[in-house]
């Protein structure tokens, strides 16, 4: 079951990444992943940028831009929500989701953390 382990994955993406700043983003074909000087976060799932007032998402113009513009922005939140996404909200307010929704698996995997060459875990 994903609850359990998800508990114990959150706690160890809050670990990792809390007051982390984001220090690349890099667009590799058809995913993405986001480096915190060490960690990282490989997401294979189509994320969203949350901006309160709008979304935007994969594939959208400004998807790109408006993550990249989230580089030396600190890590204040990181979450598991089970069955519904990961989440990181950064120093200036944006949020990076990731579903974890069955429907929006595109592998079978949504998300892959490492928090170093020896520890790491997908979801």
């Amino acid at each position: 079951m994903v609850t359990e382990t998800s508990a114990l994955w959150g706690q160890q993406l809050r670990e990792a990444l809390l007051g982390a700043p984001l220090t690349s983003v890099e667009f590799v074909q058809d995913y993405v992943q986001l480096r915190f000087d060490g960690p990282v976060l490989t997401v294979i799932t189509w994320p969203l940028v949350d901006l309160h007032e709008h979304e935007v998402r994969w594939g959208e113009r400004g998807f790109r831009n408006e993550l990249c513009s989230r580089i030396g922005e600190k890590v204040i939140r990181a979450e598991i929500l089970p069955r519904d996404s990961l989440q990181l909200e950064f120093g200036d307010g944006a949020i990076f989701k990731v579903s974890l929704r069955d429907e929006d698996y595109r592998a079978a995997e949504a998300v892959r953390f490492e928090s170093d060459p020896a520890t790491w875990w997908v979801l």
